[in-house]
């Protein structure tokens, strides 16, 4: 039986991997090497327990788009360490981590697992458009970020969440019954829903303000009600009766804010993804010497290990 394409919310894993872990996991030279370990064998679990016929590790091109900072600034502004002269805003990063990244994408190439990248996008926008485009097998989307749970569906092809925001021994394997049992949103959509639900009760760690008052049960119930985010602000403005006097005036307080939050929270499934290669999980390391060079320098060893036992030609 083919198994599942696994796209890999990779920025969510590592960063995750990086607090889990303790920073005296070094190399020889004594680089904290926590991240790497701990998203290699994040990989390994991958292979082991879902068994991905394909899998793909999609990145953050830009982690701050312009598209989307143009419509609304705050739009994780508080994450921004340094403003990018003329390019990309720098993101707070630990310094611990940022060396850790080169280190995860060359074991990456040395297995031989693709990765995606769009530019301009970040890791959810890849995400969403090999999502959206696949035809063929089931998608999991494998992230500890709830952002994505807008995605789930069961036509034309079934696309899950294996959420890890509590770790991989508590994943939680998301649908669309689950989403809607989980957030009150209708299970037909539950995916489009979520997206206007989050969009309406805001997120700070995001720097989406929300409409001032409104939080999720009353913004899913809303949006269970209107069927999305457009119909509840045109019934509000209309002066709709079923949406409570207060809740109008609540909408008309965050009518700028509403005119473009879609825009942001939303996926952009047109993404130009640009692939390193195949996306087959590959039955063997595509450079093996490299894989064990990559091990020792780094004391990856039963890291390393782990994921060649993983491997579906092991």
């Amino acid at each position: 039986m083919t198994g599942p394409l696994a796209l890999l919310d990779s920025a969510s894993l590592y960063f995750r991997s990086f607090y889990a872990l303790p920073d005296s996991m070094t190399a020889p030279d004594g680089t904290p090497v926590n991240a790497v370990r701990g998203f290699t064998d994040t990989i390994a679990r991958i292979l082991t327990d879902r068994r991905p016929s394909r899998l793909v590790a999609c990145l953050d091109a830009d982690w701050r788009p312009k598209f989307r900072t143009d419509l609304l600034p705050s739009y994780k502004a508080h994450r921004v360490a340094e403003p990018g002269d003329g390019g990309a805003d720098v993101e707070e990063v630990p310094d611990t981590l940022t060396p850790q990244v080169p280190v995860i994408l060359e074991v990456l190439e040395a297995f031989g697992f693709a990765v995606a990248e769009a530019e301009g996008y970040e890791a959810d926008d890849v995400i969403g458009a090999l999502a959206t485009r696949e035809k063929d097998a089931p998608v999991e989307v494998i992230t500890g970020d709830r952002d994505l749970f807008q995605l789930v569906r069961e036509e034309p092809t079934p696309t899950s969440v294996v959420y890890v925001g509590k770790g991989w021994a508590k994943a939680e394997v998301l649908g669309q019954r689950e989403i809607a049992e989980k957030y009150g949103v209708p299970a037909e959509h539950a995916g489009p829903a979520y997206a206007d639900m989050a969009a309406l009760r805001g997120d700070p760690s995001d720097g989406l303000p929300g409409v001032a008052g409104i939080g999720e049960k009353t913004a899913a119930k809303l949006i269970t009600q209107f069927g999305s985010l457009e119909e509840l602000v045109a019934a509000a403005s209309a002066g709709d009766s079923r949406v409570p006097l207060k809740t109008r005036l609540r909408l008309s307080d965050a009518a700028d804010y509403l005119a473009v939050a879609p825009a942001v929270v939303r996926v952009a499934v047109d993404a130009p993804v640009v692939q390193s290669g195949p996306d087959a999980v590959p039955t063997a390391p595509a450079d093996p010497d490299r894989v064990a060079e990559l091990a020792e320098r780094w004391n990856l060893g039963r890291s390393v290990e782990r994921l060649l036992a993983a491997l579906p030609g092991a």
